[in-house]
């Protein structure tokens, strides 16, 4: 393991360079990794330190102390089995552990940010809000497999 957070590695700073992006790690997103076009999507493994970051604040909410503790190996199963449960609940399998998944954008976008707010203007304009469900994770891979045959279409 490496005291490095995800983006400070040297691995995913170095693919960086070449247009890669770590894929999200917000909640909505995690099945991405699973629907994104496989020529775009690549993993490193996940040798990085997650933190843990505990305040505590006196009666009037001033600071008094911070501790930052690496997040133990019992709390990343839990992540892990909470990360299982979210793709479940939108009907995919567990992802493989141990992996840092990176993105580069598709359909001409510029960056990866941009590709999920195509994303998400994609769904709530067919009345599917964006976030952590099925109907939501079905519409991105719809979008992004005609983005990715945009991309095959320009290459050709």
């Amino acid at each position: 393991m490496s005291e490095l957070e995800p983006d400070r590695l040297p691995e995913v700073r170095e693919l960086g360079e070449w247009g890669w992006s770590l894929a999200p790690d917000a909640p909505m997103w995690v099945f991405l990794p699973f629907v994104w076009p496989s020529g775009a999507r690549t993993w490193v493994p996940d040798r990085s330190t997650r933190w843990q970051i505990e305040t505590i604040l006196d009666t009037t909410h001033q600071l008094l102390d911070v501790t930052c503790l690496p997040i133990s190996e019992a709390e990343r199963e839990v992540q892990e089995r909470d990360t299982a449960a979210d793709l479940a609940h939108v009907g995919i399998p567990p992802r493989p552990a141990g992996r840092l998944w990176l993105l580069r954008p598709v359909g001409g976008f510029e960056d990866v940010e941009g590709v999920l707010d195509h994303l998400c203007a994609s769904a709530e304009t067919r009345g599917v809000p964006a976030g952590l469900s099925a109907g939501f994770a079905e519409r991105c891979a719809h979008e992004l497999r005609i983005l990715s045959r945009t991309d095959d279409q320009s290459s050709a």
